[in-house]
Formats: structure tokens, sequence, C-alpha cells
């Protein structure tokens, strides 16, 4: 668990722009990021570069949900990450970065650290 103290926090955009089932991409320092808001309003924070095919798209993927884990399907191949921990859940040994993510003063924030 990180620490609340050091952590670097950076603003993304206010939290209306992360429409329900959609995502957002952000640059969040120097990576680029994806958001997510699921139908339920939980937000989730994943590296935008696809894994497999290499491309920055994540953001375009597919919000769903396989059981009780929310998820997104690559835009490109539909290989399909558990929002919460990154891990592929088609491809065994794959996973994508996750980010610790928040709302403060109606703004989304990315940890940066």
């Amino acid at each position: 668990m990180t620490d609340t103290l050091t952590e670097r926090w950076e603003a993304v955009c206010p939290q209306q722009r992360v429409e329900p089932e959609r995502g957002v991409a952000a640059l969040v320092d120097g990576t680029q990021v994806a958001i997510f808001r699921t139908y339920d309003d939980q937000l989730f924070a994943i590296e935008n570069r696809d894994p497999i095919a290499g491309a920055n798209v994540m953001s375009r993927g597919i919000v769903g949900s396989r059981g009780e884990a929310p998820t997104v399907a690559s835009p490109l191949h539909k290989e399909v990450y558990d929002l919460r921990t990154g891990e592929c859940l088609d491809v065994a040994g794959v996973a994508v970065r996750t980010f610790a993510v928040r709302v403060r003063d109606g703004m989304v924030e990315v940890s940066a650290t």
C-alpha cells in the first residue's frame, strides 16, 4: 500500500467528462493513462498501451464485466482486462499497469507515483 503522504496526484479532468461506460486518455507523469467510469460510478485507471498490440488505444476499449470483475476489452484484438488488477482474462501472464484514481473537488486525479 502506498503512503498517501508521499503520493503525488495529477488532476486529469472534471469528473463529468468521464462518461459512464466510456474511457478518456490522459498524460500522467509522462505515461499515457486510460480512465474509465463504470455504470455504478466507480473510476479505474490503467495504462493506455495495449500490451499485446503495443498501441496506445485502451481508452477506446469496450467497458463491461465478467462476473464481478469490471473489465475493458482492447479495441484491437478484444482481449479483456480486469480494471481492478490489470490482469488479462484471456491470455495468461499478460497485464496492464493500474493506477490509483480518485475524485477531489470535482476533478478526477490519478496517482503519479
